[in-house]
């Protein structure tokens, strides 16, 4: 790979360090830079050779990748050098904590200085993105025949709510990577002993929790996500208002404190009070996923993915005593699921010839065969499961490989992703980034008895509508 000079390098971290600290954002540390490798003489490229485009139409451009430090995008970078021997385009991936890459891609887009090609997006950030114009719509790319084989790459296989999740006023901004739904994930050991089925409601849900709830034991009922962050209580949040009947808009403006809304606070506040460990405010999913795997949880609702988790042997010991469901349904009959996947856009500022690299990238990356090679293909401990395509989850192959994860974790999982979804999930406007920072302060000080739940939405409402203001 040619590399930028050390003059050229060190004026752009400076220049990109000043324009953080601009934004009140000077303690980002720097991110751990991954090249790849030189391509492999022998990479496996023929089933990419099916598609009928020319693999080769950007050849010799540069491209840098940002994605979050995570095993699923890990396997993607050990098989970026097939990418490479295909196309003869070099990639750089940079990986940023989640914490830090919304805002060191928004630093770049906004600054138009075209750091990085594409990065792992979040879905609620494109209206933001499209409103200033920052990535470029993919309806182009999805529709040149010179750049797309139609039939080979197939888009409609990719999960329609993660497509629409990261579209925006009907057209199309990113393709999805990876992403994840939220399942109930169970005891079916202490339900079973208990005479218990997975709760088809939320009702049943509370009731299931009560029956199991032993606090003496150190077993709980039930947890849910209750650490204040956009990402985190507004990760589980979001479902609950849908589920009660909750709508984001009226009109054009957003709304959120209906009678719906604090009815869906108010289940919250109580499920969590009275069958969850109490740190359970302060948790995140990883310590949800952990406290079930040492056998204190009965229950959670959260995402697919954290089942993994309760597979490691030196760490879990309900293995074998796990069974998932879809997400309860609310008192309107209505089930809302997570509709998150981290996507890949094309960032405006490029060239033409780093834009068709990009594309080619983004297609390589979300293919059927690339997904499959970071799954049940990927020679490694860590396989994907996080799939864009629904003939993926369907594969003998996929379903094989988690098959110890317990009983119907397939099948619930995709299920909700073709049934559950709801892209209408967060209020999807500009703004978002600070709606969600807002809606979660309110959500925590309910949690925690600061306020009761209509005070922390009609305090959130205020703030919220002066953000929609200004």
């Amino acid at each position: 790979m040619k590399e930028r000079t050390t003059k050229a390098m060190a004026q752009g971290r400076r220049r990109m360090l000043k324009q953080t600290a601009a934004l009140g954002a000077a303690a980002v540390a720097a991110p751990y830079v991954l090249r790849s490798a030189h391509a492999q003489s022998n990479a496996d490229v023929a089933p990419y050779t099916q598609a009928k485009i020319d693999w080769k139409q950007a050849q010799g451009a540069e491209i840098a990748v940002a994605v979050i430090p995570a095993s699923y995008f890990d396997n993607l970078i050990a098989i970026a050098p097939t990418f490479e021997a295909l196309t003869g385009v070099k990639v750089r991936f940079e990986k940023v904590p989640p914490g830090q890459i919304r805002q060191k891609a928004m630093l770049d887009l906004s600054s138009k200085t075209a750091t990085y090609a594409t990065s792992a997006t979040d879905p609620m950030y494109y209206p933001l993105y499209v409103s200033n114009k920052w990535i470029d719509p993919i309806d182009h790319y999805l529709n040149d025949n010179a750049l797309t084989d139609k039939a080979w790459f197939d888009n409609d296989d990719i999960f329609k709510a993660w497509r629409d999740a990261n579209s925006y006023e009907g057209k199309p901004y990113a393709v999805p990577y990876d992403g994840e739904v939220t399942i109930q994930v169970y005891r079916k050991d202490l339900y079973d002993a208990k005479g218990l089925k997975a709760a088809d409601t939320l009702d049943e849900f509370l009731k299931n929790a009560a029956a199991i709830n032993d606090p003496a034991n150190r077993v709980y009922g039930m947890a849910l996500r209750g650490f204040a962050g956009a990402g985190q209580n507004m990760y589980i949040y979001p479902s609950l208002f849908r589920e009660f009947g909750g709508q984001w808009f009226k009109g054009r403006k957003v709304v959120v404190d209906s009678p719906e809304a604090v009815k869906a606070l108010d289940w919250y506040v109580n499920a969590e009070s009275k069958y969850a460990p109490p740190a359970v405010r302060n948790w995140n999913w990883p310590d949800i996923a952990d406290a079930f795997s040492q056998g204190t949880l009965g229950c959670y609702i959260d995402a697919h993915s954290s089942a993994s988790v309760l597979m490691n042997p030196e760490k879990s010991k309900v293995i074998g005593k796990i069974a998932y469901a879809r997400w309860p349904k609310g008192p309107t009959g209505k089930r809302c699921t997570s509709i998150w996947n981290w996507g890949f856009p094309i960032n405006a500022a490029l060239n033409d010839k780093q834009k068709k690299a990009t594309w080619l990238f983004i297609t390589w990356a979300a293919s059927a065969e690339t997904q499959a090679r970071t799954s049940w293909k990927f020679n490694g401990p860590a396989k994907r499961t996080g799939l864009n395509r629904a003939s993926l989850w369907k594969s003998p192959d996929f379903v094989a490989m988690t098959k110890d994860y317990g009983p119907n974790f397939v099948d619930a999982a995709l299920t909700s992703l073709e049934q559950d979804t709801d892209v209408d999930w967060r209020p999807r406007v500009p703004q978002w980034p600070a709606i969600g920072d807002t809606m979660a302060t309110a959500i925590q000080a309910a949690l925690v008895g600061q306020k009761n739940a209509k005070q922390a939405l009609d305090g959130a409402q205020a703030r919220i509508d002066q953000v929609l203001k200004s």
